[in-house]
């Protein structure tokens, strides 16, 4: 992206977990702290993307939020299987909360957030935080998400080819992504396959008209707010998967 806003401080770093270390980039507002925080993991079907790929992305989220953004550079796929990603993502959710201080966060406002596998990286992360008693979330902004490893959608039998994102794509993506076909069936790979949702956090779920995931995102949606969650559900019309970064 040519001439990226400005955003009142960047700075890398990297977090330690079980697993290794797993770089982030933290992004500062202009105004006084403490600020809300959003976690955002990129899209990129677990194979590709970085933190350079979504910087103008969370500079915007930045700016427009008023939020300090912290981008995570989770473990990729092939690599990496699943869960390896999700548990990166969740263990900077949790650094976020705890050293919130040393960045000028407020730990008790922590959103998160993605796009595509991103989306389903943040999903994942809300209800792993629900399922493992912490960190307390008040939002989740889900991009365009995939949340189910299926391909029986009528968006994505109508939509699989010709809009950038395909259903022969995703095919590869989720191929690299789990180990076997059963490790679909994981609600943190699969979000909309959780037996149940303990008290899930506020947020929106962001759709396109013309994308093969739609249906899955919008059925995620419809999940959430059966499970008494205040989940805005928005589609945009003629557009297609990616469209945000646009």
């Amino acid at each position: 992206v040519e001439n990226p806003e400005n955003v009142a401080n960047v700075q890398d770093r990297k977090i330690k977990t079980l697993s290794g270390d797993v770089p982030i980039r933290i992004y500062t507002p202009d105004g006084d702290g403490p600020h809300p925080i959003l976690v955002f993991f990129h899209g990129g079907g677990w194979v590709i993307g970085d933190l350079d790929t979504h910087d103008a992305t969370c500079r915007v989220l930045t700016n427009a939020v008023k939020c300090i953004t912290i981008s995570v550079d989770y473990r990729l796929a092939p690599e990496h299987k699943f869960p390896a990603a999700p548990e990166d993502c969740y263990e900077a959710t949790k650094w976020a909360m705890l050293n919130a201080a040393s960045f000028g966060g407020d730990p008790n406002h922590i959103a998160v957030g993605g796009d595509s596998a991103g989306g389903n990286l943040a999903a994942a992360v809300a209800l792993m935080s629900g399922d493992r008693g912490a960190p307390s979330l008040c939002y989740q902004l889900l991009l365009y998400p995939v949340t189910n490893h299926s391909f029986d959608t009528v968006s994505c039998k109508e939509n699989g080819e010709g809009y950038l994102l395909t259903k022969d794509s995703m095919v590869w993506f989720w191929d690299h992504y789990l180990e076997n076909d059963e490790a679909g069936e994981s609600p943190y790979a699969s979000p909309l396959q959780a037996k149940y949702v303990n008290s899930p956090p506020p947020g929106i779920v962001i759709t396109a008209e013309f994308d093969p995931l739609r249906d899955e995102g919008e059925a995620y949606a419809k999940r959430l707010q059966d499970a008494g969650a205040a989940i805005k559900a928005t589609r945009y019309d003629g557009t297609i998967h990616g469209f945000f970064s646009f």
